[in-house]
């Protein structure tokens, strides 16, 4: 079983515990009739597919995965969205991330390759075009990587010089920095967050995380995932 995805350049997704099966979500919507069953077939199958396509969502929220992430900070940002955006549908949720007012571990960031640098794009106000010009993008990576290194420079000059943690944090490059957490949210949660972040106008960066979330997702509920894709 592969519970681990690496992502990005540094980045993975690492699937640390789940709870439930396909069957879940089909037994706690019978448990109105007071039925209950050990195994799937194809009743559970369809029952599955009718409550996805029906909008009826609680009984998804009696499955759970956790998850464990290392991200850049623009992309944490964007996926704490579902920690916030859900908590009046979906009370599974729970989110735990590293801080620096109490680790000083040495920083880690993302850089994007010279082939990786993207256009604005023309018609939108966010997201991206067409990739830049490769030798552009190559002299983009250098700028990067000098201001991360005169970044931590100074962070570390600060820290030699005793200044608390929560403060010296404030000389290293933010949105690049990588920071890791886990997130434990309902299948419906899960697939929510799926929807919406494997769409092609998604941020790239998110993309590939909601991509490998779905790989290690649908390991577990194949069911229930696609139905609630659709």
């Amino acid at each position: 079983m592969e519970n681990k995805i690496d992502v990005l350049d540094k980045g993975y997704v690492i699937l640390q515990d789940y709870m439930g099966t396909d069957l879940s979500p089909a037994n706690a919507a019978r448990v109105s009739y007071d039925k209950k069953k050990e195994s799937m077939d194809k009743k559970d199958e369809g029952l599955i597919k009718f409550l996805a396509r029906e909008s009826h969502f609680s009984p998804f929220r009696h499955a759970t995965l956790q998850f464990e992430v290392y991200a850049p900070l623009m992309v944490a940002r964007q996926w704490w969205k579902y920690v916030v955006g859900s908590s009046h549908q979906d009370n599974m949720v729970a989110w735990n991330e590293s801080s620096r007012r109490y680790i000083t571990e040495e920083p880690t960031f993302y850089v994007p390759e010279g082939h990786s640098w993207r256009s604005k794009p023309e018609n939108s106000k966010q997201g991206s075009g067409e990739p830049i010009h490769f030798v552009d993008g190559m002299e983009l990576t250098d700028e990067l990587l000098e201001y991360i290194e005169r970044g931590e420079k100074l962070y570390q000059r600060a820290m030699d010089n005793n200044v608390a943690p929560e403060q010296a944090r404030l000389f290293l490059p933010a949105y690049g920095m990588y920071v890791r957490w886990y997130w434990t949210a309902s299948l419906q949660g899960v697939t929510h967050f799926l929807n919406q972040r494997m769409k092609e106008d998604a941020q790239w960066e998110i993309q590939q995380y909601a991509n490998a979330v779905h790989k290690l997702a649908v390991e577990k509920f194949p069911i229930s995932i696609e139905a609630l894709k659709e």
